[in-house]
């Protein structure tokens, strides 16, 4: 079973590395990493160059934005399973793709999530546990860390991608199309999988996360999921919670 990571990337010279290193590190053997970039000006594409035996493949050209870019990544991908490393971030161990592939070997999983800890200079800052996800929480804010998202390829091909109309939120739209009510099966693996780096579009200001969870809210119900604004609202207390446990 061929897992394919992509990593979309705009300006990430001082990071991207780290992440192509992080992948080609795995344990797994048939692993494809596929890089999209999007015309970075800092010497990205030179890294990419230099560390080419790495990737499988990579493009550098102009997009509509992240989301643009992930779904030029799909289109390109081989892999019977398909999963997202973002430019800044890295695996937590080198044994995460193996857990991914064992999780599909139940032919009833059409998705698999985990964990996954923010860090700041190197220290963790918040940890992300996506066992509190289920499809009935969509509609209260809750989805699965995205980057420790994969999910069979079928379902890009049965469902389409990521929407562009979403600025931040195409990721929650395209959980709660694939996921909401129960529509396909999905495990969560207690582990951390994935090393997140803090400064992400959806927290680099309070109007960013004004925008996601209005856009969380348009998401659940353009697929059919009751939800309003008070009840998307509602997770952030137990954020907090997640921020002050790690800080003690």
């Amino acid at each position: 079973m061929r897992i394919s990571v992509i990593t979309v990337v705009y300006n990430g010279a001082s990071s991207v590395k780290s992440t192509i290193l992080s992948v080609a590190n795995q344990e797994y053997p048939d692993i494809e990493h596929i890089v999209v970039d999007g015309g970075s000006t800092d010497g990205t594409q030179e890294i990419l160059r230099h560390h080419e035996d790495k990737i499988s493949c990579w493009v550098s050209e102009p997009d509509r934005g992240i989301y643009d870019a992930m779904n030029k990544g799909v289109a390109l991908a081989s892999g019977d399973i398909i999963g997202f490393l973002n430019a800044d971030d890295t695996f937590a161990h080198n044994r995460v793709l193996g857990e991914v592939a064992k999780a599909f070997e139940d032919e009833t999983v059409d998705a698999c999530y985990a964990d996954l800890v923010y860090v700041n200079d190197g220290k963790i800052v918040r940890y992300y546990r996506s066992d509190r996800f289920t499809p009935a929480k969509i509609a209260w804010g809750w989805m699965p860390a995205h980057p420790t998202l994969y999910v069979r390829r079928s379902l890009f091909e049965e469902f389409g991608g990521f929407k562009l109309g979403y600025r931040i939120s195409a990721d929650y739209e395209f959980v709660a199309r694939v996921l909401g009510n129960g529509r396909r099966k999905s495990v969560y693996i207690p582990d951390v999988w994935v090393r997140m780096s803090m400064g992400g579009i959806s927290t680099r200001s309070w109007k960013n996360r004004w925008i996601l969870n209005r856009e969380i809210v348009q998401a659940c119900r353009e697929n059919g999921i009751y939800t309003n604004l008070a009840m998307v609202l509602s997770k952030i207390p137990l954020k907090l919670v997640e921020l002050l446990r790690v800080q003690r």
